[in-house]
């Protein structure tokens, strides 16, 4: 399964990132690109460890049984529901946020699974460096057909 520890699948997510304007439309949603590009860059931060979202009630309830699903083949639904941290709705200039977004995609690319947080997912629980990095890369691609990349 692609993940963002592979190099193959930083570059494709990165090419695809490469591809979007600040004219791209999403196909469902209510974010504009940049509050995508931002919205995917706080991922990353939670995935690099450099931001610690607490548990949620619901997540603690159900998380553990909903992570097999999310990290299984499928791609996520569309409009699954965002952790309030991950809300993204004032706006944001394009070019800063593809740059923030690369920059946390190499972060933690870089840093391997070794680097990534040993923080719980706010919904999902604990993951292993391998199901952060395979999560990731379901998000961005998420994000990116949401937008048509």
């Amino acid at each position: 399964m692609k993940n963002l520890f592979e190099p193959s699948s930083v570059d494709e997510i990165k090419m695809r990132i490469g591809r979007l304007t600040p004219e791209h439309k999403g196909q469902w949603g209510r974010m504009s690109v940049a509050q995508m590009l931002a919205h995917c860059a706080a991922w990353m931060e939670i995935a690099t460890g450099l931001s610690h979202p607490p548990r949620s009630l619901l997540g603690r309830l159900v998380g553990r049984f909903a992570k097999a699903s999310v990290l299984g083949e499928r791609p996520p639904g569309r409009n699954m529901p965002t952790m309030k941290e991950l809300k993204v709705q004032d706006v944001r200039d394009f070019a800063d946020e593809l740059q923030n977004l690369l920059a946390g995609i190499d972060r933690f690319a870089a840093g391997g699974p070794e680097r990534c947080t040993r923080h719980p997912h706010s919904f999902f629980g604990p993951l292993t460096p391998d199901e952060w990095a395979i999560l990731s890369y379901k998000h961005l691609d998420h994000h990116l057909r949401q937008f048509g990349a």
